[in-house]
């Protein structure tokens, strides 16, 4: 569940003193929208974006050569006078919770990643973070279905399902419980990530402990994601 395990590392990181240009041409070549910038130690700094360097430019639709030199002025100019001083960063040991967290946050695609020296060993974006998710609960594979089940009113209703799904030999990959509209606890719903072929079975090894599949999610609206 640590960032360490999904980042791209080593991260391409540029200096204060690349110009613009440079950095528009790296942006472009590795599409990428996002670049630490570093010192000669390859600490911290500051972070440059696409959207920073074409907000640097003039606009397109102006001609002239006012327009030329002031392009190359820019062109020219180091990335040190358009970049974000003030960054947010991530640890290799934060969770992939923290950094979901984090990116909504700050309002960002991307954070770097540096170790206890500040020095950047990675970089961690939105994308990172949607195959990290995609690959632990095995979105996308053949057969995984969400299951949404009521809550009982009984005691330890997770465990019990659990409980279920296991002798059932059932694989999953997790059980989430949300809680209801009201203070009852049977108005809770819990959602479980299967991956099975046999749906039916599910739903009825889970009727036979004494569940009742959530009437919103009909059978022919199970949720299964196809298979790439």
């Amino acid at each position: 569940m640590y960032i360490a395990a999904y980042m791209k590392k080593p991260a391409l990181t540029v200096r204060p003193e690349t110009t613009i240009a440079e950095v528009k041409s790296l942006l472009a070549s590795k599409h990428f929208r996002h670049l630490p910038v570093v010192d000669e130690n390859g600490r911290l700094l500051g972070m440059v974006t696409d959207r920073d360097v074409r907000s640097a430019y003039p606009s397109s639709v102006a001609t002239g050569k006012q327009n030329k030199d002031e392009m190359l002025k820019v062109s020219q100019s180091p990335v040190c006078e358009i970049m974000s001083w003030d960054v947010v960063f991530l640890s290799p040991y934060a969770t992939l919770d923290d950094a979901l967290i984090l990116l909504d946050r700050q309002k960002v695609g991307a954070l770097p990643v540096v170790d206890a020296d500040r020095t950047v060993i990675g970089i961690f974006s939105i994308r990172d973070l949607i195959r990290a998710y995609t690959s632990l609960f095995g979105l996308g594979e053949r057969g995984s279905a969400l299951v949404a089940v009521k809550a009982d009113g009984k005691p330890r209703p997770l465990t019990r399902i659990v409980h279920v799904l296991e002798e059932h030999d059932i694989h999953f990959s997790r059980v989430i419980r949300t809680r209801g509209d009201s203070a009852a606890v049977q108005n809770d719903t819990i959602t479980i990530r299967v991956n099975t072929m046999n749906l039916r079975a599910v739903h009825q090894a889970l009727e036979e402990a004494g569940f009742t599949i959530d009437a919103m999610r009909p059978e022919s609206f199970k949720n299964t994601i196809p298979h790439a």
